[in-house]
């Protein structure tokens, strides 16, 4: 029975054209940014084809980036053994600082115990010089000069001048100064390359998170005369690749919960149902034992186990209950609930309580629960004596009776489903068996069609008719029904129990 619940449609993975189209456009542009970058390279001396050789380099670092994400996105989702992969970095870059959260005003403290923020998203103009400042620090001179930009990621007004190497750590945070420090210390005393990351506190108490990239400048001796710099604030970079992570943190952690939950009602679902391997005969005292078989189909679109259930049992009295029946959701609490209904309906069964008012104490029972639930069901009393089958139903599908060579479905008692109203009284019919006859008893997804009026599954398992006549058992009628079911991807779980009277 399909839960009472709608459910949402998986979200579909973008075409691979599309994202194999994305892929080449990316490639063809890092091509024409490598060739201006180049270019730019060819004239070094000159401080803007500095700058624009280290536009080209940044440029093409989150071109390479862009690419490799699209190449996630056309793989799909990521396998559930899959962590996240480390954001690479150049080899000499420093580690970069820890990810502050957002949204959060520095108060005052160079500490990461304030929980500082990114502060506001950069302006969303689609010019990256809004968000990439330059500047060159001179050591004969001291002369400092920053670009407009650098200005605006500092957040520090015009009038108040660039930033010496000295006043820089000022506004960085404490944990990051000596990342800072030895960055600055390499590139002037040995001559190495800057890239690395840091934070820094604005003049507005906004934390950024800033990329830095740069050389050191020599004179004609070959000493370090300047140091020039390309700053980038990442903030909003990093931000999102946090959210990557934690999605895919998220993702994980979902997939752990489901195949646990999984695991748990598979375990508490065969713990329940009989542990058929061939067919189970009951013997009687009377002419005619039965033979029976069973068998549960798992929802091909949720994974999920569900509220199905199928059991026979000898009873006391040298009858047999057979019975099947459907709790609507998936999971571990569908499967306690199917448990907890079961044990009850056994216990009653036992207890020799008759089909219709064994159906309206499950009724109350399920009614009263403290999950609520629909259910259906059938429970059937078979008297190897009288050879018949006592049966009602909670808005169940009928038995299928086969009988010398063809199959039709018993009339229904009266029976609304489990759960759905308090206090209903349930029909009782009687059916009398025959030696050879074969009993189908399955739960609607079996034939369940695309509508509540569409009932070729029903007449997919009558046309089974010849082939049932000629099995040898249950087991092998069963077979006959795996064949022409077994394979579908149906949407919900299903059972079938095949009961074949003997002579």
């Amino acid at each position: 029975m399909p839960s009472p619940l709608f459910a949402d449609h998986p979200a579909q993975p973008p075409e691979p054209g599309a994202v194999d189209a994305l892929i080449s456009q990316a490639s063809r542009l890092r091509g024409e940014v490598d060739a201006v970058r180049r270019d730019a390279a060819a004239h070094d001396d000159d401080p803007q084809h500095r700058w624009q050789r280290a536009l080209c380099d940044l440029a093409m670092h989150q071109l390479d980036e862009l690419r490799s994400q699209f190449g996630q996105l056309r793989a799909g989702a990521p396998a559930a053994t899959l962590t996240a992969p480390p954001v690479p970095a150049p080899e000499d870059a420093a580690p970069a600082p820890a990810e502050p959260e957002e949204d959060a005003v520095f108060d005052g403290s160079f500490t990461s115990e304030v929980g500082a923020a990114y502060g506001e998203a950069p302006a969303r103009t689609g010019s990256l010089l809004t968000r990439v400042g330059s500047g060159e620090w001179n050591l004969l001179t001291d002369e400092v000069s920053w670009s407009d930009e650098l200005f605006q990621i500092f957040g520090r007004a015009r009038e108040l001048g660039p930033m010496s190497l000295d006043e820089m750590p000022t506004v960085v945070f404490s944990e990051d100064q000596p990342r800072l420090q030895a960055m600055v210390t390499d590139c002037l005393i040995d001559g190495k390359p800057i890239d690395g990351e840091f934070r820094i506190v604005r003049s507005d108490a906004k934390v950024r998170t800033v990329h830095m990239t740069g050389e050191p400048v020599l004179d004609a001796d070959g000493f370090t005369a300047s140091m020039w710099a390309v700053l980038r604030d990442v903030s909003e970079l990093r931000r999102s690749e946090r959210a990557v992570r934690e999605s895919r943190d998220s993702l994980e952690r979902s997939r752990q919960i489901e195949r646990t939950e999984r695991r748990v009602a598979v375990e508490l679902q065969e713990a329940v149902l009989p542990p058929w391997r061939g067919s189970l005969r009951f013997a009687h005292d009377g002419p005619a034992p039965l033979d029976v078989a069973g068998h549960y189909f798992p929802a091909a679109s949720t994974g999920l186990i569900g509220g199905d259930w199928y059991d026979a049992l000898a009873l006391p009295a040298g009858d047999a209950l057979l019975t099947v029946g459907d709790l609507t959701g998936h999971g571990v609490a569908a499967t306690s609930s199917m448990a907890m209904l079961l044990g009850a309906l056994r216990g009653m069964a036992v207890a020799g309580i008759r089909p219709g008012a064994l159906m309206g104490h499950l009724n109350q029972l399920l009614e009263s629960s403290g999950q609520p639930a629909l259910g259906s069901a059938m429970c059937c009393r078979y008297d190897p004596v009288a050879q018949t089958l006592t049966w009602a139903q909670a808005g169940h599908p009928a038995p299928l009776l086969f009988r010398g060579g063809t199959g039709r479905p018993l009339r229904r008692p009266e029976g609304v489903l489990l759960g759905a109203t308090p206090a209903v009284a349930y029909g009782e019919t009687e059916t009398p068996l025959h030696p050879g006859d074969v009993l189908v008893l399955h739960t609607d997804g079996l034939t369940r069609g695309a509508n509540a009026l569409d009932d070729t599954g029903v007449a997919r398992l009558l046309a089974l008719a010849p082939r049932i006549a000629e099995a040898r058992d249950a087991q092998d009628c069963l077979r006959s029904v795996l064949e022409e079911f077994g394979e579908e991807a149906r949407e919900d779980d299903a059972c079938v129990m095949i009961v074949r009277v003997g002579s």
